[in-house]
């Protein structure tokens, strides 16, 4: 959250997030590798979020026990 008060946007746009179970999450990579992620999606026309969800639950499908 923005330090200060928030906007009334800000607010409903955190509360939507909670309410459909949005969570953010951070991890490290090569810058190259991330450069060259972005510059890909946006060639595909394909938004970065949604490819790495798409990437991640094919993952969990593929190894499922």
């Amino acid at each position: 959250m923005p330090k200060g008060e928030p906007n009334t946007q800000t607010r409903a746009t955190t509360k939507y997030q909670q309410k459909i179970g949005l969570i953010p999450k951070s991890f490290k990579i090569k810058k190259s590798l991330a450069d060259e992620f972005k510059a890909t999606c946006e060639r595909l026309g394909v938004g970065q979020a949604a490819t790495v969800t798409k990437l991640l639950t094919e993952f969990i499908e593929q190894n499922k026990e």
